[in-house]
């Protein structure tokens, strides 16, 4: 998400907050949904997380006066949110941490049956690896390596310095690749 985007969504939610609400929600709804699924494995959790994640943005939104709505940096602020919500249910046990199981796309020039059972049972091994990672471990993968967020963006996010944003995905990274043993390239 480029920060001139987030500066017209801030605009606007400082202008109406009902208008610019609705807009956000538009723009970031697939993120946090995708995020909430990394994180937790199960989709209707991804879904109650992403919601709720909007739910309270929009409840410290009212809160907030104008000028500090316009300096939010929406995509790191909704991921923090996101993150703290699921550390709540997590911590409340009414989540739970499940692997998840990516739906793969049949295409008609795709190998057959064998071979795509063979790439699901890749890429569910591969999902069990990464929800057995340590919760810093899996957030920090998960945020720079699925959600493609830079390092400083996953620092600034998980209010971790730069070098232990980038120790924790070397060292998540380096678990899953010891883990995988045999795993062979998915996909």
């Amino acid at each position: 998400m480029g920060s001139e985007r987030d500066a017209e969504l801030t605009d606007e939610l400082a202008a109406d907050l009902a208008a610019g609400f609705e807009s956000m929600v538009r723009v970031y709804q697939h993120r946090m949904y995708a995020f909430a699924l990394a994180m937790s494995g199960e989709p209707a959790d991804a879904e109650e997380v992403a919601q709720d994640t909007f739910l309270r943005a929009h409840t410290a939104l009212r809160r907030y006066p104008v000028d500090r709505v316009r300096q939010l940096k929406l995509n790191a602020w909704l991921h923090q949110i996101a993150l703290n919500v699921f550390r709540n249910r997590v911590r409340r046990r009414s989540l739970r941490l499940v692997p998840m199981e990516p739906e793969l796309p049949v295409a008609d020039t795709s190998p057959g049956p064998e071979a795509r059972v063979l790439s699901r049972a890749a890429l569910r091994e591969l999902a069990n690896l990464v929800s057995g990672l340590p919760e810093h471990q899996r957030a920090a993968v998960v945020l720079r390596c699925v959600q493609g967020m830079t390092y400083a963006e996953v620092a600034a996010h998980l209010e971790q310095p730069e070098g232990t944003v980038k120790s924790n995905v070397h060292r998540g990274l380096q678990a899953l690749r010891r883990r995988a043993g045999g795993l062979s390239e998915v996909g």
